[in-house]
């Protein structure tokens, strides 16, 4: 059985642990129920020694990051992720139905089913896209189906964020299951993980109306020269607007291989299309634009990536998961404010407690006090970070110094002077 807090099977006195729904190296995912709300979700359960013995701690970071950034109809949601000493929880949207590839074990689907899978499929890549995701581990296995008949995309273990490319612009860890997976992969030259995530749902496609692999063979290099050089027949049952579709999406040349963006356009993946997904991912992905595309505040201040906003949220801060060593006296507040406005403020409340400032490029303040302490000098850092060009984040943390000391100058000077300029500090909640 997982491990629990104290109460049998009550995890951290918020679900109620059931069966095990399956399990891998690394994780076991149980079905549990929230006592608050009765709401089924999934847990699953990594345990820390065995990830830290393999070097996977930046793998599962990434996971989390990426499930936070990739909020979508047909991608499992993330709900919170909870730690122990021995243990991480990903608590997560329960889907019922199972996995695709159950389905497809069957036998091939009907046209129009597989044109739905598809659809929606596409769709969640398309946006995974818009942020700057990329999954790469594409497959039927890692694709549940709920109860309403609606696809999910699982399993981000694998993916990579648009931050994790060379200077070439390229993608580079060789990754991926071997039948699904890009000629461009394989021969390990630096890959586009949009082009790479296309392929994927091409393989997936034909796998729906076909009943079978396009790419298989006892010999795993033999299959590879088989997928380098797309040699793969259509069975002749396939409509002839798929058969051109699946050669244009499994083309070898990345370069000219079918874009997503053309994809969507096909009359055959239009036909039937539940327009309410249509405007549900363009209007996600109309938010994500809004967001990029605004002017910059003319403060130097750090740019958050992907991966730096989960990990200062609430409830996704990191630290705690990998490092069981104390925590540095650290305190987090939000500002709808612009950087110049903080940065003042700033000054201001530290010329009050009597310290002198001292500013470094990147939105860091340097606070350091007058007298020697019991631990020498006491020393604050308050760095700003932009979320959003009208949304900042602050850290404030004591560098140096007695830890008492500066929690008394905290609690008693500087956050009530700094209530103006705050839209909510964080592990409170805002009125």
């Amino acid at each position: 059985m997982m491990e629990t807090e104290k109460n049998g099977n009550i995890l951290m006195h918020r679900y109620e642990v059931g069966k095990l729904l399956g399990q891998g190296t690394f994780a076991k995912v149980y079905h549990a129920r929230n006592i608050e709300t009765s709401q089924s979700v999934a847990i699953k359960v990594i345990d820390k020694d065995k990830i830290f013995k393999v070097g996977l701690m930046e793998q599962i970071k990434r996971e989390i990051s990426v499930m936070k950034l990739v909020r979508h109809p047909n991608i499992v949601q993330l709900y919170e992720v909870m730690a122990t000493k021995s243990k991480i929880y990903f608590v997560l949207e329960y889907v019922k139905g199972g996995e695709l590839f159950n389905k497809i074990a069957k036998g091939k689907l009907r046209e129009d089913p597989a044109r739905k899978y598809f659809q929606q499929l596409v769709s969640a890549v398309d946006f995974c896209h818009s942020r700057g995701v990329y999954h790469r581990d594409l497959k039927p296995e890692n694709l549940l189906v709920d109860e309403n008949g609606n696809l999910k995309i699982s399993d981000f273990g694998l993916s990579a964020l648009a931050e994790s490319r060379r200077h070439d612009g390229l993608l580079h860890t060789t990754c991926g299951t071997p039948a699904y997976v890009a000629p461009e992969v394989i021969s390990r030259k630096g890959y586009d993980g949009a082009k790479v995530d296309t392929w994927s749902c091409g393989v997936i496609l034909f796998v729906l109306m076909a009943g079978y692999l396009p790419f298989q063979d006892s010999n795993l290099m033999e299959m590879y020269r088989k997928i380098g050089k797309a040699d793969f027949k259509c069975p002749p049952w396939f409509p002839s607007d798929v058969r051109k579709l699946v050669s244009r999406i499994l083309d070898p040349n990345p370069r000219t291989r079918m874009p997503i963006t053309k994809i969507v356009e096909c009359f055959w993946f239009k036909k039937g299309i539940d327009n309410k997904l249509i405007r549900k991912n363009m209007e996600i992905k109309g938010k994500v634009s809004a967001l990029t595309n605004v002017k910059q505040d003319v403060t130097k201040v750090t740019n958050l990536n992907a991966f730096d906003i989960i990990s200062l949220s609430e409830g996704f801060n990191l630290s705690g998961l990998f490092d069981d060593s104390e925590k540095r006296k650290e305190t987090r507040f939000t500002s709808s404010q612009p950087a110049s406005t903080i940065i003042s403020k700033l000054e201001d409340v530290a010329t009050c407690s009597k310290l002198t400032v001292k500013k470094k490029e990147g939105g860091v303040l340097k606070m350091k006090g007058e007298n020697e302490g019991r631990k020498g000098v006491l020393s604050i850092d308050a760095e700003i970070f932009e979320v959003t060009p009208s949304f900042h984040l602050v850290e404030i943390k004591k560098n140096n110094g007695d830890t008492i000391e500066y929690e008394n100058l905290f609690k008693q000077e500087m956050k009530p002077a700094l209530k103006d300029i705050v839209w909510a500090w964080q592990g409170e909640r805002r009125d």
